[in-house]
């Protein structure tokens, strides 16, 4: 059975594809020459360079593995090409007020690998962007959270 396709916005595309093109031409022949040159001080069992070096390329290969699944399920969404909604979808800019605390915040939904909420970046899969997708302006969302459930009322489409 195969993976259900995951958004991704073509510049959360490119900084994957970016960072999987480091890796393999910058990060894996570096400890690849880490590895060579531990190898050259001798006995292995007690080499702690060689060691740490061999962690090193697996830690590297599990990630380059793990983009490349990653990528390998994206559904690429080219947001610029999508034409004003008064409906928030992928790539929407919105600004909320917590009706409990009276705080407005803003997000910009997109892919679970492009989130970082830290940076208003909110995935489309989280409670919240889930519970956001297809609302309009002065809509109220709730959304069950560990605290209990929460109120926004949606302000603005960006």
């Amino acid at each position: 059975m195969s993976q259900p396709k995951r958004p991704i916005s073509v510049e959360g595309h490119r900084k994957l594809t970016e960072e999987i093109d480091r890796m393999i031409r910058v990060e894996r022949p570096s400890v690849i020459k880490e590895i060579e040159i531990a190898l050259g001080h001798g006995d292995l069992s007690e080499n702690a360079e060689y060691t740490y070096a061999k962690e090193k390329q697996a830690l590297i290969e599990t990630r380059i593995r793990g983009l490349q699944e990653r990528l390998s399920t994206c559904e690429i969404i080219d947001i610029t090409q999508r034409s004003a909604s008064d409906r928030i979808v992928f790539g929407s800019t919105v600004e909320l007020e917590d009706l409990e605390s009276n705080e407005i915040k803003r997000y910009r939904l997109l892919g679970q690998d492009e989130a970082d909420v830290s940076h208003g970046i909110l995935s489309v899969s989280s409670p919240l962007g889930r519970a956001l997708i297809g609302k309009e302006a002065a809509d109220i969302v709730e959304v069950k959270t560990p605290n209990g459930v929460r109120e926004y009322e949606v302000l603005k489409i960006m």
